[in-house]
This record gives structure tokens, sequence and C-alpha cells, in this order.
């Protein structure tokens, strides 16, 4: 391979690496921070802990078509990812509970950017260099795993918690520096018409159908990284506990990612989204009969057929129904539903059934928002094979 794309992927990974290595210090051991230092209800942690997805639902699809504008998708990925991190940073200093809120939209203002646009810039590379996608993603697996398991040791061995917002800063100094180094494909002379842009996204059925799919898989896959650590924490786990059943969970997704494109040959996309929504159902369902704290260590690995099967293969979904010269912003718009619009409903309800019931039942809300993702999958699948024997 020639260097200069070894150096790029290089590049990827290290991006990768320490962005998700941010996000795996903050997300887990937030709403812990905020239900034992800060002493909030449930009511209020899923408040806070939404109020960022909701500002990613708005503010995604517009970075995708700011990128998609403007050419310089890393200098702008380089820009908000700094920014992100200096703004975690006030959580330090504000204790107080709507300016807690204020702080958390802010922030997702700018982290919002960080996933869909880095995942635009290494797709669209990727494709052109024939690279596995997989291969770099999982990069960001093995961050997020690593991070998880040593703010849970940190967290108990040195200044507390508080070590969580410094961790999420540094890392994304460091990611900053390395977005600048990323390359940008060629970008066309003419202007995209963002308005145009945008009305032939949606004019694509299957886009807004696998849209929908999101919704309902991926939201409560990224709430769980709300609760997960105040389900484990009830089921008698310690931070280090919550550490290890995050680093189980995360690293499992790593092999997953790797076959996924080898799997993706052999029995498709839609198929592999199938394995990924089904897995995220079962996993869910157990979790609302109160397993015991080993079982729940044991099944984490599940999460490597949900998140790393279905993050590389949705992707590869959206490449190949979504022209290219809209790939970003549909890659956002896409990031926008997940991340965004699926993740704050998720989160947001499973604040207010803590606060009604209790966490089981919060996963008992996941397993039916998952059982509707396994139907919609598979009246996509009908619908792709009903288009395939059209043409």
């Amino acid at each position: 391979m020639d260097k200069q794309i070894t150096r790029n992927l290089l590049q990827f990974k290290g991006f990768y690496l320490f962005s998700f290595f941010a996000v795996g210090s903050l997300t887990p051991l937030l709403s812990v921070y905020l239900s034992e230092v800060e002493k909030m209800n449930g009511y209020q942690i899923g408040t806070i802990m939404s109020a960022g997805p909701i500002a990613m639902m708005i503010m995604q699809p517009i970075w995708g078509m700011v990128c998609d504008w403007s050419g310089k998708p890393a200098k702008i990925l380089s820009l908000t990812t700094l920014l992100a991190g200096v703004l975690a940073l006030g959580y330090l200093f504000i204790h107080d509970y709507q300016w807690l809120v204020i702080i958390a939209i802010i922030l997702a203002v700018f982290q919002s950017a960080i996933i869909p646009v880095s995942d635009g810039i290494s797709l669209q590379y990727a494709t052109r260099v024939k690279a596995n996608y997989g291969n770099l993603r999982l990069y960001g697996s093995l961050g997020f795993a690593l991070a998880v398991f040593i703010m849970g040791r940190l967290a108990e061995t040195t200044i507390g918690l508080s070590i969580i917002f410094y961790s999420f800063f540094i890392t994304l100094v460091i990611s900053a520096y390395l977005a600048l180094r990323l390359p940008e494909e060629p970008q066309s002379m003419a202007k995209p018409n963002l308005i145009f842009g945008v009305k032939e996204l949606l004019s694509i059925k299957r886009f807004l159908v696998f849209l929908a799919i999101t919704f309902l898989i991926f939201g409560p896959n990224l709430a769980n990284n709300v609760y997960y650590g105040l389900f484990i924490e009830d089921r008698g786990g310690t931070y280090t506990g919550i550490g290890i059943a995050f680093l189980l969970a995360v690293l499992s997704e790593i092999p997953f990612m790797r076959a996924a494109g080898s799997w993706v040959k052999k029995i498709g996309l839609l198929p592999i989204v199938l394995i990924a929504a089904f897995s995220s159902l079962l996993r869910w369902a157990l979790y609302y009969f109160e397993p015991s704290l080993n079982l729940v260590y044991f099944t984490s690995v599940m999460q490597g057929l949900s998140i790393g099967l279905f993050v590389p293969a949705g992707l590869q979904y959206l490449r190949k129904i979504v022209p290219v010269h809209i790939m970003v912003t549909a890659i956002t718009f896409y990031s926008a539903i997940g991340n965004g619009l699926g993740n704050w409903f998720s989160t947001f309800t499973a604040g207010i059934i803590m606060e009604k019931a209790d966490i089981y039942t919060v996963y008992l809300f996941f397993a039916v928002l998952s059982l509707f993702g396994v139907i919609l999958t598979l009246w996509l699948i009908w619908l792709e094979r009903k288009i395939n024997s059209n043409h």
C-alpha cells in the first residue's frame, strides 16, 4: 500500500481512538456523577443527559450541509472537536441544575459534529482507496472501551468522578490536532444547493425507513450508555465493575466490526442489520428480569452483535442508496436520528420511567423499541426485494 495512504489511515485510526476515548470518559459515568456528586433525581438526570441529543438532532444535519457546501469537513471537524473539549470543563465549575442543562446543550452543539463528520470523511476516503471502513471505526470502540475501564479505576483511586471531565478535554484536544491532518476528498467547483440536496435526500423512501430503524435500534443502545452504570450499581457493582462491564461490551464490538465486511458479502446488508436489531431486543429483555451481576458481565458481549454490526452495515447501506454528492448530509441526518432524536427520546423517557418505576422497567422500554425495530427491518428487507425484482 502507498505510504501516504498508510499514513492517512493511521491518522483516521488515531482520531477515532482519541475522540471515542473522550466519549467513553464522559458519557457512561456522567449520570453517576450527577446522581452521586450533584445529588440529582432521575428526572433531572434524564433531562440533562437528553438535552445533548436534542441539540444533536438539530445541529447534525446543519453540520453535514455546511461540510458539503464548504468542502472543508476536516477543518470544521477540528474546530468543533476542540470547542467541545473546552466546554465540558464547565461541569467542574457549575452546579446549578438549570445551568447544567445549558452546558449540556452548548457542548452538544459542537460535539454533534464529531462522529458523523468523521464518519463521512473516513467512509468516502476508505471507499476511494479500497480500505475497510470497519477496520478504521473499530479503533473508536477500542478507545471507548479503554476509557470506561480506566475512568472507572481512576474515579475510585484518585480525585474521584471529576477525572472524567479532564480526560474528555485532553483527548479531544489531541483529536482536534489529528483532525487537521485528515485527508479531504476533492470537491467539485460547483457548490451543492443545500435545500435541493435535502429535498432529494428526503425523497428516498428506503432512506426514511432506515432512519426509523436507526431511531428504534440505535437510540436505546446509546441511552444504555447513560443507564448501564446505574443498572450495574443496582445489581451490586462498583465503579470498577461499571468499567469492566463497559470494557467487555465495547471490546466485543471490535471483532464484529472487522467481520462485518465479509458477513455483508455473504448474507447482505439488511440481514446484518436484522441480526443487530434482534441481539439488542434479547439483551434488553434479559435485563428486565434482574439477572445476576455475573450474567450481566457475560451477556455484555451481545453489544458486539448489535453496535459492532449495525454501525458499519448501516453506513454501507447509506452509501448504497444515497447519491455521493449528498453523502455527508445523509450521514449527519442519519446520525441526528440515532445519536440525536432516538438517543434523546430513549434517554429522556427512560429517566421518567426510572423515576416512576425502576431501572429494570427502563430496559423493558428499550426492549419494546427494539421489537418495533426488528419488525421494521423485516419490512425493509421485503421492500428491497420488491425493488430489486422490478429492476
